[in-house]
């Protein structure tokens, strides 16, 4: 049945000119990418994982979290798979990483940067799909924050790691990602969309970088042992 695809809704998390994204934000988005695949890369690399297992790390960095996003919405088969521009990205960002290693681990303080800019994109961006399809506040930031750390989860359980979006208090991670989805949500229709992604990308590099500096952190609570 060649008409049910040819007249198939457009993918609301697709990045791309007909729905307002500028070259410039897809510039972000493909940095980010690839920041993220080669983030990945290094922790399987630090972990002696072979070339494959280093691959795996990267690219489930990268695409993970859309693709978690993308199925719980509904949204199928997920966007790396239809446009495979982001899947050749993560590849060659891990291959780079397995093949310069130590000399990539130098740059991590630039990475981290690059990192902060697509958690910042991808939020922004998964919020704004989000709201496309009629979801509500609690879904929004769901799903906006799903497309910043998902993959970063799932490459943590993978390296047998706890998750640091579960414990690093002092660097908000996926905190700033909700918070930049929520923003994302209650600007929706008061400013153009570009705007839109543009303030909650916004918020997030914000929250991300006032935790680094130690000006705002989460409570944690310990028991009377000390624990």
């Amino acid at each position: 049945m060649p008409g049910l695809y040819a007249e198939r809704v457009p993918d609301p998390f697709n990045l791309n000119p007909v729905v307002g994204i500028e070259s410039g934000l897809r510039l972000l988005d493909i940095i980010g990418t690839v920041a993220f695949a080669v983030s990945g890369a290094l922790l399987g690399v630090r972990k002696r994982f072979d070339l494959f297992g280093v691959l795996v790390l990267g690219c489930v960095t990268a695409v993970g979290g859309g693709a978690i996003r993308d199925t719980l919405t509904g949204n199928t088969p997920p966007l790396f798979l239809r446009d495979e521009t982001y899947l050749w990205l993560a590849i060659a960002g891990s291959l780079a990483a397995f093949a310069l290693g130590v000399r990539v681990a130098r740059f991590e303080r630039a990475i981290r940067l690059f990192d902060t800019l697509g958690l910042a994109l991808f939020a922004a961006t998964g919020a704004l799909g989000a709201t496309r399809l009629g979801l509500g506040p609690l879904g929004v930031t769901f799903a906006g924050m799903l497309s910043g750390v998902g993959g970063g989860i799932v490459r943590d359980l993978l390296a047998h790691e706890v998750p640091e979006v579960l414990y690093r208090r002092d660097q908000l991670y996926a905190t700033a990602a909700a918070a930049g989805a929520l923003t994302v949500y209650l600007l929706q229709g008061h400013l153009p969309q570009l705007g839109v992604q543009l303030c909650g990308a916004a918020v997030v590099i914000v929250v991300r970088f006032v935790s680094r500096r130690g000006w705002v952190k989460l409570p944690v609570r310990r028991l009377p042992d000390g624990s």
